[in-house]
C-alpha cells in the first residue's frame, strides 16, 4: 500500500484491533480512538508515523502506525502494521495483573448450578 493513507476504521479492522469494521466505527464514534492526540472520525486518514490511542475494554493501546493496509490478513501480517510503545505495554500488563488480582478475590464455582442450586439462588434473590 502506498503512503496516500487509509481510513482509520479500515486500518483498525485490518490491524485486528476490532473483529468487524462496524465495531471499529462504533469505537471511533464513541470516542475510544484518538489519532495524533485528537478525537478521530471513521473516515479520517491514517499514514505511517501517526500515533493512535485505542481504549478497548479495560485496556489502552498507544501505538505508532508503521505500515498501511485496508485488507484484513493473517495475525502475523497485522502485527507488522504497528508498533506499540513500551510504556503502553507496561501499563497493559499492570492492568492485566490488577484484573487477575480482583478475580482471585471472587472464587469461581467448580460447576454450573444444578436444579437444587438454582432453586436456592432464586429464593435468595427474592429475599425469602
Amino acid at each position: 500500500m502506498s503512503d496516500e493513507g487509509v481510513r482509520v476504521d479500515k486500518w483498525l479492522w485490518a490491524a485486528r484491533f476490532f473483529k468487524t469494521r462496524r465495531l471499529a466505527t462504533e469505537a471511533i464514534q464513541g470516542g475510544k480512538v484518538e489519532l495524533n492526540g485528537t478525537r478521530a472520525k471513521p473516515a479520517k486518514t491514517v499514514r505511517p508515523g501517526d500515533e493512535l490511542r485505542i481504549r478497548k475494554d479495560a485496556y489502552e493501546f498507544h501505538i505508532v502506525v508503521r505500515d498501511l493496509s485496508d485488507k484484513r490478513g493473517p495475525a502475523k501480517v497485522a502485527e507488522t502494521l504497528y508498533e506499540e510503545t513500551p510504556d503502553s505495554i507496561a501499563r497493559r500488563e499492570q492492568t492485566r495483573e490488577q484484573i487477575r488480582a480482583q478475580n482471585a478475590a471472587f472464587p469461581q464455582p467448580k460447576q454450573r448450578p444444578d436444579k437444587h442450586d438454582r432453586k436456592h439462588l432464586t429464593r435468595f434473590k427474592r429475599g425469602e
